[in-house]
């Protein structure tokens, strides 16, 4: 199997658990949690800013000192938009699940207490559709660059069955700004239904990497570098989370210049 796919271990407590230390990588961690109802999860961010996503359910949320009470309302993260939590660095967070949970924990490199903890309303959030054609997609942001965080950039992205998305084939792994930011990036991939698949790869221009995975629901996919697109396939929707992180804190990416010839037909 793949280096850069990780599959979910078990159906409770901590399934995933992506660490910069076990990803060979600087920035990014991607935990997934389930609980049952009346469940508990608790944590210290240490040196990490932290971004909890509730994928699905309903829970009770708490972060740096702050009651959130209870958020989520989506039983899929094809339906609706998601609650979310910011916690920065320095920290504890506490999550108590009302229903069955799905917990997305992102995180990044921050500074201690470098601004408060908040709840991220999903009727703020800003949404659009990327693409056209069998090339569209439906993408909603959480913790855009535009919002404050120190490291952290999260976004959710729903492909419609039998579409490409992060494509045409796109990279940031030069720290080359204004032209390309370097970020690293996670995706956790969920399918409807279930027993359905997308395939995603990943390479570089010289081939160094080149890897194509078979994505199952609740799988992990990890891009270190180079071009990762995704290609759903009939009958599967696809939708992933997106964690990314670098040494400065904005998207810019770099086209494969053979696909470019797409974005103008």
């Amino acid at each position: 199997m793949s280096k850069l796919l990780v599959k979910p271990a078990g159906n409770r407590g901590k399934v995933v658990s992506v660490t910069p230390q076990s990803a060979g990588w600087t920035y990014v961690g991607f935990d997934l949690i389930k609980l049952g109802a009346g469940e508990s999860h608790a944590a210290a961010t240490g040196t990490r800013e932290v971004c909890l996503v509730l994928i699905s359910g309903k829970a009770k949320v708490s972060g740096a000192g702050q009651d959130f009470g209870v958020i989520g309302e989506r039983t899929s993260p094809f339906e609706g938009k998601p609650h979310s939590v910011y916690v920065p660095a320095g920290a504890d967070w506490s999550v108590t699940a009302e229903t069955e949970v799905t917990l997305a924990v992102c995180s990044a490199p921050g500074a201690a207490m470098s601004r408060p903890a908040r709840y991220i309303d999903p009727n703020g959030l800003h949404q659009e559709t990327r693409g056209k054609g069998n090339n569209t997609r439906h993408v909603t942001n959480i913790l855009p660059e535009w919002e404050p965080a120190d490291s952290l950039l999260v976004v959710e992205v729903i492909t419609p069955a039998g579409n490409t998305s992060s494509y045409p084939s796109h990279k940031h792994d030069q720290d080359n700004l204004p032209h390309e930011s370097f970020l690293e990036e996670t995706y956790y991939h969920r399918l409807n239904p279930p027993q359905g698949w997308a395939f995603q790869r990943v390479y570089t221009d010289d081939r160094s990497l080149d890897e194509a995975v078979a994505a199952e629901d609740g799988d992990v996919v990890l891009v270190p570098k180079g071009y990762h697109p995704v290609a759903t396939i009939h009958g599967y929707d696809n939708y992933y989370l997106n964690v990314m992180a670098g040494p400065t804190r904005i998207w810019k990416f770099h086209n494969a210049p053979e696909h470019e010839w797409l974005l103008k037909a």
